[in-house]
This record gives structure tokens, C-alpha cells and sequence, in this order.
């Protein structure tokens, strides 16, 4: 188990550390229903994670088990082909980065943030977590470890507990933080919503290059 507990931590951190999630978090808090439009962009978030990686575990955990020992031709494929979409991610996240003096440019829909619902923050954070390809391919990847494994039913459980916690930490502890001292904190929240907003193409670029190359090099070795 804690070999898979290691397999899926920075797969859990791919998701964790995805620059837009945690900006519209931070937008909503910034807005006049935050406590209302958060907690509902929390409660999507960590929906949408926990099914999509229920799903690629239990897809994983029906593909033939064979000899610890031998090849793993199957998963090798899978872990093959996330690692290089993931790759193909990061190279395309490169690309969008802002060239000096360059202005971020956000998507448009969170320019209407401030007037979003609460079933409109649960809808968006579901679908940031569980619909967003890059979020899919870690879930995949967590997931093909997880089935994968030969884990009992708890330490499947466990596991993937591991994962949805770490993936939903930085869109939860923000919303937490600000439930409980939202005062002292908008300065900050400001300030770290510009810094991601410029910053965002390049840490997922970064981020997805290392673990696809991780996904990569174990699609090998399964051969």
C-alpha cells in the first residue's frame, strides 16, 4: 500500500496545484456571497474529484492481474499514453504562457464569478475537478495505480482518501481559512489571485512535464 500511496502523491499534487481552481476559489471569496458561492465551489471540487478517480479505480481494478514479477504490458500502455498527454499538456500550457509585460488572460466566464449561485459554483467546481482533461489524466493515473495494486477494499479506500484529500487541499484551506478570518485575509487572497494569474502557464507547464515524464518512465518499466 505505501508503495501505491507513493505512486499516486504527486498525481494528487497535479491536481493540487492547478492555478485556476484556486484563482475562481479566490474570486468567489472576493465576492459579495462568498460564503455561500465557495462552499459550494468546494463541495463540487471535491465531488468531482472523488468520482473521477472512483471510476478509473474501479475500471483499473478489472483488467487481468498476473504475475507481480512479470511484465504489465496493459498498464504499461495506459501509464504510456497518460504520461505523453500529459506531456502534450505541458508543452501546450508553454505555449500560452504571457511574454513579458503581457497582461494574463483569464477565461471569460470568471468574469461573472461575483454573480454566480450556489448550484452555478457547485456546477463549475465539479466541473473544473472531474470534466477538466488535465485533471482526468491525473485521475487516470491514480486510478490505474489504485485498481491496479491488488489492494483489499480498505486500503483501496484509504488510498484514495489520500488522494482526494491532498487534490482538494488548496481549494479547501483557503475556503476554510476564510469561513473562519475572511477580514485578514482578502489582502492576501488578492495578492496571491495576481501572482497565480501570471504565473499559471508556466507552474502547469512545469507540473505537467515532471509527471508525465514520471508516467513515462513507469509505462516503460511495466514492459
Amino acid at each position: 500500500m505505501n508503495q501505491t500511496i507513493g505512486a499516486v502523491l504527486p498525481l494528487a499534487l497535479g491536481v493540487a496545484i492547478s492555478p485556476i481552481p484556486i484563482i475562481a476559489a479566490i474570486f468567489m471569496l472576493l465576492s459579495p456571497k462568498a460564503r455561500v458561492t465557495s462552499v459550494g465551489f468546494l463541495l463540487g471540487w471535491l465531488a468531482g474529484i472523488v468520482v473521477a478517480v472512483t471510476v478509473f479505480t474501479l475500471l483499473a481494478s478489472v483488467l487481468p492481474e498476473g504475475d507481480p514479477d512479470a511484465s504489465r504490458p496493459i498498464q504499461g500502455v495506459i501509464r504510456l499514453l497518460l504520461g505523453l498527454g500529459l506531456l502534450v499538456l505541458a508543452l501546450g500550457q508553454w505555449r500560452k504562457r504571457p511574454k513579458s509585460g503581457q497582461e494574463p488572460v483569464l477565461p471569460k466566464w470568471m468574469q461573472a464569478i461575483d454573480k454566480v449561485s450556489f448550484g452555478g459554483a457547485l456546477g463549475l467546481g465539479f466541473l473544473l475537478s472531474a470534466v477538466n482533461p488535465k485533471n482526468l489524466l491525473m485521475a487516470a493515473g491514480a486510478g490505474t495505480e489504485i485498481g491496479s495494486a491488488g489492494l483489499v477494499t480498505g486500503e483501496i479506500v484509504l488510498v484514495a482518501a489520500i488522494y482526494v484529500l491532498i487534490a482538494a487541499s488548496t481549494v479547501a484551506v483557503p475556503v476554510i481559512a476564510y469561513l473562519l478570518a475572511s477580514a485578514k485575509l482578502r489582502g492576501p487572497l488578492d495578492a496571491l489571485r495576481v501572482w497565480l494569474a501570471h504565473e499559471n502557464a508556466v507552474i502547469m507547464a512545469v507540473l505537467l512535464l515532471v509527471i508525465g515524464i514520471s508516467l513515462v518512465g513507469k509505462g516503460i518499466g511495466s514492459f
